[in-house]
């Protein structure tokens, strides 16, 4: 192991900068041209086809079989010109990676002549093999059968990998019973929610809105390091994190990494895989290095949510492929590294009408303030309400490495609104008792006149905050750099929806006991002002003193995902996701056993990475180093010299064997535990088992590593260093 650390770093050494190939001059001129797009459509399918297929996308309707006829022999004909050879559903299986099954155009017709052939209905449904993929127990393993339909919201588009090209077709995935195998499914069910409710509201404000967006710009945070060094730590490869590995000197204290020149080598990977997300139609605009040695971050222009997501899951399989043409490695773990920041996706979320407003913006006008403090007070009070089921939505074995310190959120939800809105919420509720006349001039009354209409430069960022207002949108910083963000946008856009419904009708109620709408509008406002109030945190979240101001709060401290999950069975939850279609309680279950299986896998996998290096790799090489110091010792006292000389040396054997105890013990106890945890049959009791009994185990065996690590020489050491790892670049 030793030799493979020095041959990895002798080869990051003579590694140079790949030239990349100059791209368009203008982003612009590439942008989206894989992607079958509004223009690709347009001069490939007949008029009336294609304006009927852009009703029924706007409609949310079903598109008729002759116009996805029309669809399909346009996209084959756009592909094929392209140098496509195949065509695949491609899909979000609950893996959390995307998946895709490649058919090939070509066909052999009724005479046995070769011919390219996709229909409307090879379009619009598939039937993968579907018996392999997480499904919770809705079905038995020997039935196969799942479908992905086609989802014509987003636009197909075109892979290259090693010179082949695939035409790659958006689909959701459902079992054949037809309960949701995959994330988009929810997502645009939830999607279709929210929508609803928020036009009904802004029906209170302005007429002419019939449609709302729910808009969507992710951030994706990520680690890279030389492939050689990853491939010379086995933990890497296995488990995504270095399971060891002493702190270096110097790591991200000076702050010298974030916003810095970006390497060469990164700047070419980097100029490279935005060039191919161009091409894709991933609106990247934004490139920088994070906080933490060999840590970055690219975000995307804001899309329509649903488009959004697709993107960055698309975008990561991008990025991955990139990197190894450089010679990196992506990574997308939370926590690779202990001691220095973690990775996450900040998820930029607001709504927006078809009439040009941003619903989460403060407008002009005093009307338009009272518009936008209904959408953001009710996202608060859907927030508090089911704060548990958002921190259930973020919740992963990697993700509670990360939550909680290096400006990752804690597990605490809670909701940032900077310092002028926060007065203005508390202004609203000091007068909550203030008499309301039909002639009053509501606004000025209650201040609302006041609230700036520029309030991005007014409003504060906490990275401490789980969920903070940046502005003109809210931010939901707890979502894992690995993660799906549909599993959060999907219960964000439930939870907002249900409490745009419940406000609604509140105001109704109120109205039509003769109140003036403005009126009923601030009195509900009031109510959910003076409810949600502690939710709304402007401090620092990781201090001890919000531990315990959130526990007198009533506000949840879940630190481990096991736990968290419980939120996603609770009968509210069921009631929440029935109540408006998202899932069933089958659907639901389902998804809870999934996540907890998941969630003990993956410590599963981590704690026997963790065994075979200990006991294989660093005892060995402990011992072997220990042999040298007792043959030094023997060699000091041979020559006549007194134990004074030799003493340093007994006591660092003495140390030695004293680590390697600590380690050997502890790998024996973990795994006995793990043993006695096996044959725990039920998922959640499983997964507590192995949060509470093995994972523990964790901790000592890696300080006695990273003790050992800084005592054994150097040229001994058989892993690939944080200092190697962190700044070899």
């Amino acid at each position: 192991m030793a030799i493979l650390r020095f041959k990895a770093l002798e080869l990051v050494n003579q590694r140079r900068p790949i030239t990349v190939e100059p791209a368009a001059a203008r982003r612009s001129d590439s942008f989206g041209q894989n992607v079958f797009n509004l223009e690709a459509m347009r001069a490939t399918m007949p008029g009336d086809y294609f304006k009927k297929l852009q009703a029924a996308i706007k409609q949310g309707a079903t598109v008729e079989r002759n116009v996805a006829d029309a669809v399909a022999s346009a996209m084959k004909t756009w592909a094929m010109s392209k140098g496509a050879t195949h065509y695949t559903h491609w899909f979000q299986p609950l893996t959390g990676a995307t998946a895709e099954k490649h058919d090939s155009f070509f066909d052999l017709n009724s005479d046995g002549r070769p011919i390219e052939n996709f229909k409307g209905s090879a379009l619009v449904q598939q039937e993968p093999d579907a018996s392999s993929f997480p499904n919770g127990g809705i079905r038995n393993t020997f039935e196969a059968r799942g479908y992905t339909a086609w989802d014509p919201t987003s636009p197909a588009f075109i892979i290259e990998t090693v010179g082949a090209k695939t035409l790659c077709i958006p689909t959701i995935f459902v079992a054949y019973t037809g309960e949701a195998l995959d994330y988009k499914a929810p997502l645009l069910k939830s999607l279709a929610v929210l929508e609803k409710a928020a036009v009904e509201v802004c029906q209170y404000f302005d007429k002419d809105v019939s449609r709302v967006n729910t808009t969507l710009g992710i951030e994706q945070e990520y680690f890279l390091v030389d492939k050689a060094l990853y491939d010379a730590r086995p933990d890497l490869v296995m488990t995504g994190r270095t399971l060891f590995g002493h702190s270096p000197a110097k790591g991200q204290q000076l702050d010298d990494h974030y916003f810095g020149s970006i390497p060469a080598r990164v700047h070419g990977f980097m100029l490279e895989f935005e060039e191919e997300a161009n091409q894709l139609g991933i609106p990247l605009r934004t490139r920088h290095n994070e906080v933490a040695p060999n840590q970055f971050e690219c975000a995307p222009t804001f899309e329509d949510a649903n488009l959004a997501v697709d993107h960055n899951q698309l975008l990561m399989d991008v990025m991955d492929r990139v990197a190894e043409r450089h010679n990196f490695k992506v990574l997308l773990h939370e926590k690779p590294f202990a001691g220095v920041n973690g990775s996450g996706k900040h998820n930029n979320w607001a709504m927006s009408t078809d009439t040009g407003v941003n619903l989460l913006a403060p407008g002009r006008r005093p009307k338009e303030n009272l518009q936008f403090l209904a959408f953001f007070i009710t996202t608060i009070q859907a927030v508090h309400r089911y704060a548990d089921l958002l921190r259930a939505s973020i919740a992963s074995a990697s993700n509670d490495h990360r939550l909680g310190a290096n400006e990752a959120p804690p597990a605490i939800v809670s909701v940032f609104v900077g310092s002028m809105l926060d007065s203005v919420l508390d202004e609203l509720e000091r007068t909550a008792k203030l008499p309301l006349d039909k002639g009053d001039n509501i606004y000025l009354k209650l201040g609302i006149d006041k609230i700036p209409a520029i309030l991005l430069d007014n409003t504060d960022r906490n990275r401490t905050s789980p969920f903070a207002f940046t502005g003109n949108k809210f931010e939901l910083r707890a979502v894992g750099s690995s993660a799906n963000c549909s599993s959060a946008m999907t219960v964000l856009n439930t939870i907002v929806a249900d409490q745009l419904i419940d406000f609604k009708q509140s105001v109704d109620a109120l109205i039509n006991q003769g109140k003036k709408k403005e009126v009923a509008i601030v009195e509900v406002l009031r109510e959910y002002v003076i409810s949600s109030k502690n939710i709304r945190f402007e401090g620092n979240g990781y201090s001890d003193e919000w531990k315990q101001e959130a526990a007198r709060r009533g506000l949840s401290n879940i630190a481990t995902t096991p736990q968290a999950l419980d939120a996603l069975v609770r009968e509210d939850a069921a009631e929440l996701f029935a109540r408006h279609g998202i899932f069933s309680e089958v659907e639901l279950h389902a998804r809870h056993e999934i996540l907890l299986e998941e969630y003990q896998k993956k410590i599963q996998i981590e704690s026997r990475v963790l065994g075979d290096l200990a006991v294989n790799h660093v005892i060995p090489t402990a011992l072997a180093y220990q042999t040298k110091l007792v043959n030094n010792v023997r060699g000091l006292r041979e020559l006549g010299l007194d134990d004074e000389h030799s003493q340093v040396t007994v006591d660092m054997i003495k140390d030695i064997s004293r680590y390697v105890s600590i380690i050997k013990t502890n790998v024996d106890e973990m795994t006995e535990a793990r043993k006695q945890a096996n044959k725990i049959e039920d998922a959640r009791e499983l997964a507590v088992a192995y949060c509470d009994e093995i994972k523990p185990k964790f901790d000592p065996i890696r300080r006695a590593v990273d003790k050992l690590e800084r005592m054994v020489a150097d040229e001994d050491w058989p892993l690939v260093k944080y200092r190697e790892l962190l700044f070899s670049r």
